[in-house]
């Protein structure tokens, strides 16, 4: 193995080995948390896979002889025509370049999109079956060896991120030391943890960010590291809604993509911050936080109503800790306290000691 060890003395990931030995036992014996049950508009939770859609969910029809959907089933048309033949050819084509194709006729991108997912859904496969890859935006740092489709080896670093592969699938020969998986909400905090080089302090590590809501590629790597190497992940996000609902894309999947769920969702990720509880632990400065919004409190009450909430009362605990403050805060309010206490007291202490939830 190439990776030279450089972070904390070995008793320092003694609670995180303890972690994964939880999870590596859960994964033996298939054990799943208590199940949310119920069912939401067309998909199903279950807790060990996350958001699915439910074989009698409502279905639509297009039809060629219809007024109102004769242009959309000439695009679908279309579409899988191009799709034959990249499978045929077994080359591969982004969104991007599928409305490029012909942007006049299809109008913008979203009706791609749009009628993509549709066809990925009508076929019950992955949307990489149809040899079509989405244009990554996440970004990977730290202890991680890999070998793309076309024979490119890569390697990366803990000072500097490479971009998140655009093929996932492809990818091969996978290897790291990492004792863990950090998911990143934010380009700017992820910046900054590698500034302050925190990859290599609390090495050996990974950290992914998919910059805000996660694309497709960085939702299927993280779901590819943790069936490679069953390691602890943990996400860092906003102490709002939004940073929550991200956290929750992660674990449990979206609606729009509850199809793929198997494909998409670790429910293994856990909290580590930042925690509502930690604004007040930590006495961050009253006029650093920001009042929930009207969008925000919806936001809120709509996550709390999710059936994946009643298995995890730690997280509704902490949620309504949010509710009744009413207040929000943002990563950097850690700044604060100091410039780097992010990376230098904050992360460290809450992997030492287990701080996740």
């Amino acid at each position: 193995m190439a990776f030279v060890p450089m972070g904390p003395e070995a008793s320092f990931f003694e609670v995180l080995d303890r972690h994964r030995v939880s999870l590596l036992a859960t994964l033996r014996r298939g054990v799943r948390e208590p199940a949310g049950g119920g069912t939401h508009l067309a998909s199903r939770f279950e807790d060990s896979v996350g958001l699915q859609m439910v074989s009698h969910c409502t279905t639509r029809k297009i039809k060629s002889d219809s007024p109102k959907s004769v242009k959309n089933f000439a695009l679908i048309l279309k579409i899988l025509s191009m799709i034959y033949k990249l499978v045929q050819s077994n080359t591969y084509a982004t969104k991007r370049d599928i409305y490029y194709t012909d942007s006049q006729l299809f109008g913008n991108q979203t009706i791609v999109d749009n009628i993509i997912n549709d066809i990925s859904c009508m076929l019950k496969v992955p949307r990489r079956c149809l040899h079509i890859l989405s244009t990554s935006k996440g970004l990977l740092a730290g202890n991680l060896k890999y070998i793309e489709e076309d024979g490119t080896k890569v390697s990366c670093s803990c000072a500097t991120a490479v971009a998140v592969p655009s093929n996932i699938q492809g990818i091969r020969n996978l290897i790291t030391d990492a004792k863990f998986l950090l998911i990143v909400e934010k380009d700017a905090t992820f910046q900054r943890l590698l500034d302050d080089n925190f990859c290599s302090k609390i090495s050996p590590c990974i950290m992914v960010t998919g910059k805000g809501v996660p694309d497709l590629n960085t939702r299927l790597l993280v779901k590819k590291l943790w069936d490679t190497f069953h390691i602890p992940i943990f996400t860092l996000v906003d102490a709002d809604p939004h940073g929550i609902e991200i956290m929750c894309i992660y674990k449990y999947g979206s609606m729009s993509m509850s199809f793929e769920a198997h494909n998409l969702t670790v429910p293994a990720i856990r909290w580590l911050g930042l925690l509502p509880s930690d604004i007040k632990r930590l006495n961050i400065p009253k006029d650093t936080l920001i009042p929930l919004t009207k969008r925000d409190q919806m936001k809120l009450d709509s996550i709390l109503k999710r059936p994946y909430v009643t298995c995890q009362p730690f997280w509704r605990k902490e949620m309504d800790i949010m509710a009744d403050s009413k207040m929000k805060a943002e990563i950097q309010a850690l700044t604060f306290l100091s410039s780097d206490y992010l990376s230098r007291v904050y992360l460290p202490n809450k992997l030492k000691f287990g701080g996740w939830i």
